[in-house]
């Protein structure tokens, strides 16, 4: 049955997989690895039911060595979070710190998060990826800081926008985004000259980022009583 059930994944049949590796299961409950397989193929064909029974199930038994516990733990976390069970998946995902399975579960925590837009959770678990993975995060983390920016900008909270959208900056001198929404900071306190001045900064960071930008600036320059001088800015 477990050679049969081989013989169908390497067809890409899952579903006659199952079935053999149901019966290799039945016949020896103690094939730890096969319920490992077995619950991935339930996730990966959409029983996620099936693939939590499985899961738990193997952390209810009391001989289950610690890496092996572990590991049903981060399947079943990948399980809830495929169900949509956000809440229990975070619980699961934050208790394999330490583990071999840390760098994943932050990754899975970073979608949470991101989903929930948790920015402030988004940072940490950003940030202990970097120091995982010894590499930069640094233009997310400045996305993060300004989504929070973009909520204090609609809130009216000007200071709690320059402090997200100077932690942007502080984190990626180039954020274009950042300095869209330091312009946009700008125009909402009426301080039209360095709104201009900050959205035609993103020429030298992203000239892509002009078009998002060119009907504020005509915006502005008409405001503070320019026009003709915006439209000359627009044509060049």
């Amino acid at each position: 049955s477990y050679f049969r059930g081989l013989n169908f994944l390497l067809n890409e049949q899952p579903d006659k997989a199952i079935e053999s590796f149901i019966e290799v299961v039945k016949v020896d409950p103690q094939t730890v690895d096969l319920h490992f397989a077995l619950g991935s193929l339930f996730r990966r064909q959409g029983e996620i039911d099936r693939a939590i029974r499985m899961h738990q199930n193997l952390l209810d038994r009391p001989d289950l060595p610690p890496d092996k516990r572990r590991a049903a733990e981060f399947e079943l976390a990948q399980d809830f979070h495929r169900a949509g069970l956000l809440d229990r998946a975070e619980d699961l995902f934050t208790r394999m710190s330490g583990s071999p399975f840390e760098h994943a579960s932050l990754g899975f925590l970073l979608s949470i998060y991101e989903q929930e837009k948790d920015w402030p959770k988004a940072i940490t678990v950003t940030r202990r990826m970097e120091a995982l993975a010894k590499q930069p995060y640094f233009k997310e983390i400045a996305h993060y800081h300004c989504e929070l920016a973009q909520a204090a900008l609609v809130a009216s909270d000007f200071d709690a926008a320059r402090k997200h959208i100077d932690e942007a900056l502080a984190e990626y001198r180039a954020c274009a985004r950042a300095t869209m929404l330091l312009g946009d900071l700008a125009a909402q306190q009426g301080d039209y000259a360095s709104a201009i001045a900050a959205w035609q900064r993103t020429e030298s960071q992203n000239p892509a980022f002009l078009s998002l930008v060119a009907e504020r600036l005509a915006d502005a320059y008409r405001k503070s009583g320019n026009a003709a001088q915006g439209l000359r800015v627009l044509r060049a």
